[in-house]
C-alpha cells in the first residue's frame, strides 16, 4: 500500500489493477500446485512414459 501511495495519483489505479491481476494468477497457480500435490499424496498420479505415449499416438494416426 505504501508503494502505491508513492506513485502519482494517475498511476495508482493501474498499478493496483496490475497487482490484483498478478495476485489472482499466483493464487490460481498455488491452488493448482496444491491440487497436484494432493493427487500425488493420494496415489492418484502415475509416472508418464513419453515413449509409450508417442507410440500410442503414432498408432492412432496410422488408422
Amino acid at each position: 500500500m505504501e508503494a502505491l501511495e508513492l506513485l502519482p495519483e494517475d498511476m495508482q489505479e493501474r498499478a493496483a489493477d496490475y497487482l490484483l491481476s498478478q495476485a489472482k494468477k499466483f493464487r490460481a497457480l498455488k491452488d493448482a500446485i496444491d491440487e497436484g500435490m494432493a493427487d500425488v499424496e493420494a496415489g492418484r498420479v502415475v509416472p508418464w512414459d513419453l515413449e509409450e505415449f508417442l507410440k500410442q499416438a503414432r498408432a492412432r494416426t496410422r488408422r
